[in-house]
């Protein structure tokens, strides 16, 4: 009788154990999804979302080892349409959606999108990318001074890609001209995977974009002539920071992911604690280094003050932009 009793209980623990990874269980940290997790982009295949999505996808499977990451993507609107779909989504803790400031923020000021920077929940934000200007090396641009004499001499001439309306790109674009005192033109694209043909092919002179597209690319036709960081970066070590240019410039994109408003507190909850510990993995430190990603981790439990501390900059930035005046 005892041992028909053991059988029974080994029988009725089996699919806890086949749901956990080893590692996950009780006391042992963040516990795996109860199912495939269907991770939603906001941006077209390519771009810094879609590679961050894909360093995540295999370290959660190493962590995970039962579940699928099944990466999907709704681009348009610079990361809006999406966004204002989102909460359409089931929120049974499996849709995960990647979320972007000040992307957010800015979208809604301007009033051109369906959605309000409330309608949208984070529940962990997990890296930041630093702004970079870079120039098609088919110009006889070759460094910043190079760029800011074309700019002068031919004022609204020189025309710089982005990812997206109203986002960090084009924020950063904004900034750019009222910095130096030049007018340059901002050319939207839907996302920065977009963007690199016409700036390899030089159908535009060069991009406001962020780090890991110049490294990706540095090589290959595009040519990095200043970036918004504390200190230079260990591989671009000739181009100099903003800072170095007399711009106290540190700024970027936040990358994050957001989840269904009705989605329980628990289930943000076990994904927030996931994120963060693939954020922790070794692999994904490296290969965030590699890729010029910067990690934070700023999980629900920190969200509300983060959250407030980042609206109210980005709103009177918005404001300096004159976002939200038709």
């Amino acid at each position: 009788m005892k041992r028909i009793l053991s059988l029974l209980a080994l029988a009725a623990a089996a699919p806890l154990a086949m749901a956990q990874a080893p590692g996950s269980g009780p006391g042992q940290g963040p516990s795996c999804p109860t199912g495939n997790v269907q991770y939603w982009q906001a941006f077209p295949p390519g771009g810094e979302s879609d590679l961050s999505a894909r360093h995540q996808q295999a370290v959660l499977k190493k962590k995970c080892p039962a579940i699928e990451t099944i990466v999907q993507y709704k681009a348009g609107a610079g990361g809006a349409l999406m966004w204002t779909q989102m909460n359409q989504l089931p929120p049974d803790g499996l849709n995960v959606v990647g979320v972007n400031l000040p992307h957010i923020v800015f979208q809604p000021i301007q009033g051109d999108v369906q959605y309000k920077t409330q309608d949208v929940t984070p529940v962990f934000w997990f890296h930041f990318t630093p702004d970079i200007l870079v120039v098609s090396s088919k110009t006889n641009i070759k460094n910043f001074q190079d760029f800011l004499a074309a700019a002068k001499a031919n004022p609204g001439k020189l025309s710089l890609a982005g990812s997206g309306q109203y986002s960090a790109n084009h924020a950063a674009h904004e900034r750019l001209d009222a910095a130096f005192h030049v007018k340059t033109l901002y050319v939207p694209f839907k996302g920065t995977g977009d963007l690199a043909t016409s700036v390899l092919g030089g159908q535009v002179d060069g991009a406001m974009t962020y780090v890991p597209f110049a490294i990706a690319n540095k090589d290959k036709g595009v040519r990095p002539i200043a970036v918004a960081m504390e200190h230079r970066h260990p591989l671009m070590p000739d181009v100099p920071t903003f800072k170095e240019l007399g711009v106290d410039w540190v700024d970027g994109a936040y990358r994050g992911i957001g989840m269904p408003k009705s989605t329980p507190a628990a289930e943000r909850k076990r994904i927030s604690d996931l994120w963060r510990a693939l954020n922790n993995d070794p692999e994904m430190k490296e290969k965030a280094a590699a890729s010029g990603f910067e990690l934070v981790n700023v999980g629900v439990e920190d969200m509300d003050k983060f959250m407030a501390e980042k609206g109210k900059l980005y709103t009177e930035g918005a404001a300096r932009m004159g976002l939200g005046k038709k």
